[in-house]
């Protein structure tokens, strides 16, 4: 059934205005003012705002860590991304060293089918580089439409990857048409530091942010970028937490470099004393990198602002508190790290951000939305409302309040890093691909209805055009 948006406050990355949105087969049909169409649903969005649906380009769902899995699977998670506004996720696929990439591949595939209630595509991860990876990642960028790497700096002797991979990784992708992706952390420095504190009898949760210090992430990061400067390739930085990481990325670009970056919601509003939480509770903020001292959160959101980092990301990995953070109770490196982020992304970018002053509305929707499908081979069937788009729409109620709370959130995982939180504005029906998934924030979708997105070849600036967006 065609279906007509009537009255919204239509807001994209550069226009906001009031209007009707036609849907067709799935796709957006038309954009105007009093549309008419025969047969059409009429869907009423007076005094709500018409957003495009959130792309999330950082998640971890039915992910092994540390001898357990992440509570969220594709089914609990992607439902909760879209109560919070989420349409398209992309996953991370690990690999194993010495075994084929397209093994991997296949079992994220069998993660994700039938489970998934939205659009989703995958990263890959690379551990090392040999000819058998260089001779398969071809065939991977191109029949599966992986258009992104990514490169663990840090987890010594578990996923970290020396800097002769993550090279030649940049190369190979130059080469092919990819964007790296690297978690950028001083891994060699972290387990000295984690060494010493640990021999120092230092188990609290705590701990896990003192030996992993806003220093070597930002080494990491700037040490990433001139990699890339000298590969003339491309980066993207994950989950940028702290002053020192975010200047060298505004440095990279100031140069021209194609370096892009990614902070969290987590970062923007939560700060290192959570982790001080007594009788254990600080175990539930332990994710990688930490979080920071508070003052880094204004630093983040001024690059936000004037488009030094383009993206933010949940970076969903939950794990519950009970039976699984629990495993670290009398040695924190045994705390599974990650925390439930996915559900929150959108309210709380748009709570903390528009609605604070901090960043403009189209700000809002370009960070949320439009720089992820950009950057990661998605727009414009991604990422924006215009014609001939996927019809994936967030009707979105700037004036409802909520507070966050594990007693209503829809993940599986038994705490809300949030909890207690605030915040104004909240999507109140979420369509993809024209179809309800919410409906008056209830779930109406179905697991399974998510499809797989191949994704275009990233195609790089050319050197010393800055671009910030």
């Amino acid at each position: 059934m065609k279906k007509l948006i009537r009255n919204g406050q239509i807001v994209t990355a550069a226009d906001t205005y009031v209007g009707d949105v036609l849907i067709e087969n799935g796709v957006i049909a038309m954009i105007g003012a009093s549309l008419q169409a025969e047969d059409a649903e009429i869907i009423d969005a007076t005094g709500c705002y018409v957003f495009p649906g959130g792309v999330d380009p950082h998640t971890h769902l039915d992910m092994p860590f540390g001898g357990t899995v992440t509570r969220d699977d594709f089914e609990s998670g992607t439902i909760a991304a879209a109560y919070g506004g989420t349409t398209t996720i992309i996953d991370f696929c690990l690999t194993a060293k010495g075994r084929p990439l397209s093994e991997s591949v296949q079992t994220w595939h069998a993660k994700a089918a039938g489970k998934s209630a939205i659009d989703y595509g995958f990263h890959l991860m690379v551990s090392e580089i040999n000819d058998d990876v260089l001779s398969e990642l071809p065939q991977i960028i191109e029949q599966e439409g992986i258009t992104s790497l990514k490169v663990f700096m840090a987890y010594k002797n578990v996923l970290q990857a020396d800097d002769a991979t993550l090279f030649k990784t940049l190369l190979a992708a130059k080469t092919h048409g990819a964007l790296v992706m690297v978690h950028a952390e001083n891994g060699d420095v972290i387990e000295h530091l984690t060494e010493v504190a640990l021999a120092g009898g230092h188990t609290e949760p705590i701990y896990h942010a003192l030996t992993r210090p806003a220093a070597a992430e930002g080494e990491a990061t700037g040490r990433a970028a001139y990699l890339t400067e000298l590969a003339d390739s491309q980066l993207y930085v994950v989950h940028v937490t702290c002053a020192e990481a975010a200047w060298r990325i505004a440095e990279a670009r100031k140069k021209g470099l194609n370096v892009f970056g990614e902070t969290c919601p987590q970062y923007l509003v939560l700060d290192q004393s959570y982790l001080e939480k007594p009788d254990f509770e600080g175990a539930k903020y332990v994710w990688s990198p930490p979080l920071r001292e508070k003052w880094n959160q204004d630093v983040l959101w001024d690059l936000l602002r004037n488009g030094q980092l383009q993206t933010i990301g949940s970076d969903q990995c939950s794990f519950d508190f009970k039976g699984q953070k629990e495993l670290g109770l009398s040695d924190f490196t045994k705390i599974p790290n990650g925390g439930p982020m996915i559900e929150d992304r959108f309210a709380i970018l748009y709570s903390e951000g528009v609605g604070k002053g901090r960043i403009s509305i189209h700000q809002f929707v370009d960070i949320i939305s439009t720089a992820s499908a950009k950057l990661f081979g998605l727009f414009p069937k991604k990422g924006t409302i215009a014609i001939g788009s996927d019809a994936d729409i967030v009707i979105f109620d700037p004036k409802s309040e909520r507070v966050i709370s594990a007693e209503t959130h829809h993940m599986k995982v038994d705490y809300n890093a949030f909890e207690g939180m605030t915040v104004t504005g909240e999507p109140i029906s979420v369509m993809i691909r024209g179809e309800f998934v919410i409906r008056d924030k209830q779930f109406v979708g179905k697991p399974g209805y998510g499809q797989y997105l191949r994704r275009a070849r990233f195609e790089p600036l050319k050197r010393g055009a800055v671009n910030k967006s």
